[in-house]
Parts: structure tokens; sequence; C-alpha cells
């Protein structure tokens, strides 16, 4: 089973149903409802969620939308370990660093996200959901 870690950008294509993403972002969602991978997000993907989601909607329900999309995933943590490798990285997004990170130090088979490109120096597969689904079998 492949273990995934989800960007955040990704996450908020399902949340927000952002199109023209969201179909891929559900099917990703779906595949792991339905137990065939294991999708994973680090912790500071719920906080970035949760500040962009309550620019559009109301707290609380930007919190309901959090805690019913947390079924669906494992948070990972974010450490001193993890933000340190960030901060003396090559990446030139530190968000992007931190989940790269994060993937690299819980043993992440994938990354999947919109944002390939602050990806390049990746030493694990780095794709869209699209190109994920679309790749699945």
């Amino acid at each position: 089973m492949k273990n995934l870690l989800v960007d955040t950008n990704i996450v908020l294509d399902l949340l927000a149903k952002r199109e023209p993403f969201y179909e891929y972002s559900a099917r990703l969602f779906s595949l792991s409802d339905r137990k065939k991978i294991k999708l994973y997000v680090s912790s500071i993907t719920f906080l970035n969620s949760n500040y962009i989601l309550s620019k559009e909607l109301p707290e609380r329900e930007s919190k309901e939308i959090l805690r019913k999309f947390k079924l669906l995933v494992k948070i990972l943590s974010c450490d001193e370990k993890i933000i340190d490798l960030g901060l003396n990285s090559n990446f030139k997004d530190f968000e992007d660093s931190v989940q790269y990170y994060t993937a690299i130090e819980n043993s992440i088979d994938c990354i999947i996200t919109r944002n390939l490109k602050d990806f390049k120096e990746s030493k694990i597969p780095v794709m869209t959901a699209e190109t994920f689904i679309k790749s699945y079998k």
C-alpha cells in the first residue's frame, strides 16, 4: 500500500472544492477512504488549511470541515529536526521544505502536490493528484 503525503494545496482543492482540481483530489481521498492507499498530512497543513478556510467561512464551520477531514488522513508531527532541515535546505519555499522533510522523516513513498516546481530537489517521487490517479492500478 502506498503512503502518500498530501500537500496543503491538494487538501484545499478538496475542502474548498476548488475547480478544476477538485475531481482528482476527491478521487485521491476516495482511494484512501476505501483503504487502497494511506494519506498523510503534516501538522502544518491543518494550521494552513484552517487559516485559509476561515477567510471564506465562519471559524466554526472551518473547524467542523477539518474535524471530518481528519478521519481521512494521518497527521504527521513537525518537530525541531524537521524545522532545522527545512531552514537549512535549498528549498526556496520554507513551507514546502517542511512538507518535504516531514515526508522524508516518516518514510513516505510519494508527495502529492500541484506545486511540482518547488520540489525539484526531492529524492522521492512528487506528482499531482491527477498524475497519481491516472497512474494508479
